[in-house]
């Protein structure tokens, strides 16, 4: 009893310079812990340009790659036997050229002394013609076969992290296949709420995004950074909502990486007061009640904490009423 009286005494002394705060009820939004995931805007594919082995594969999963990068080397083993026999086209068409040009300068000097006709001057000229289009076309078709040979490097197309790698040095692809699947970003939080939230989510409501992790206690969620709601979809699937959350610094997570969102669901009405006019003693929570008398402590039992004005707030369960004056350190 003496214990309980010493108490109550250190309890009643009044701090010098203390003010006093109104309780009024005040609505706050009611907040709904929840499992957000991360995924990514874009997922592009790097696809193969051309059909054959992998030869060489430079990139594995989680490697952050940038646009036109090589990540792999395609290798078409007909390439190379194509690019001789081009080779040996144009050595052919190039011999036949010699001897266009042979004709023709002999038709052109009988030509000059009178002794050769138009007509076989014509004919050579023509010859000479067809001989210079084939080496022309040749050649072309050689560049087709080195392009091609070119295309066998696959390239990032675009900045981003790769997310898989579904083939092995010496697969065999055909042209068209994924080579690696690459995430660009932005990154955004995607949520899968229940069909009762659905009608108190609102485009453009701001929420908490917790610490990157799940060991995190799903009634008092503590805000690493704050996030907005910027698409709400208007399909139902499997009686859930689902919405999609901006939140700046995503590109250190991995991708479906899953942590803890605090979204408002509705509001609700509560009796707060500051942070500092809560004291603990003995494991009970008290405040300090200004009266005619001069003040009383009452014991009370605390909710969630909050910010107000640009100060915290601390929701106070039992122990007050509307309209009582609090005394403030």
């Amino acid at each position: 009893m003496a214990a309980a009286l010493a108490v109550a005494a250190s309890l009643a002394v009044a701090k010098a310079g203390a003010a006093e705060f109104v309780v009024k009820a005040t609505t706050i939004p009611e907040m709904k812990a929840v499992f957000g995931q991360v995924e990514s805007r874009i997922v592009i594919p790097a696809r193969a340009r051309i059909g054959g082995s992998v030869r060489e594969l430079r990139v594995s999963q989680g490697d952050e790659v940038r646009q036109g990068q090589a990540i792999a080397v395609i290798v078409d083993d007909k390439l190379a036997l194509q690019l001789n026999a081009a080779d040996a086209k144009i050595e052919a068409i190039a011999s036949q050229l010699a001897n266009a040009r042979i004709q023709l300068d002999r038709a052109q000097q009988l030509r000059a002394t009178g002794t050769g006709t138009q007509a076989s001057l014509d004919q050579a000229r023509m010859q000479f013609e067809v001989a210079t289009n084939q080496v022309a076309a040749a050649k072309a078709e050689k560049t087709v076969i080195e392009q091609r040979a070119r295309e066998g490097t696959v390239v990032a197309p675009a900045t981003g992290r790769v997310l898989t790698v579904p083939v092995t040095p010496g697969s065999v692809i055909l042209p068209g296949e994924q080579i690696a699947r690459i995430a660009p970003g932005p990154y955004y939080l995607r949520l899968s709420l229940p069909e009762r939230h659905a009608a108190e989510i609102v485009q453009g409501s701001d929420v908490l995004v917790g610490e990157r992790g799940l060991a995190q206690a799903p009634g008092r969620l503590p805000a690493a950074r704050r996030g907005r709601i910027v698409k709400v979809y208007p399909e139902i699937t499997d009686g859930r909502v689902t919405a999609d959350v901006e939140v700046e610094g995503l590109g250190d997570y991995f991708v479906n990486e899953r942590t803890l969102v605090s979204i408002p669901v509705g509001r609700r009405t509560v009796l707060a007061v500051p942070s500092g006019a809560v004291r603990t003693l003995h494991g009970v929570d008290y405040v300090r009640v200004a009266t005619a008398a001069g003040g009383m402590d009452v014991a009370v039992i605390l909710g969630e904490a909050f910010e107000a004005d640009g100060q915290k707030r601390i929701e106070i369960l039992t122990g007050l009423h509307d309209g009582d004056r609090v005394v403030v350190p």
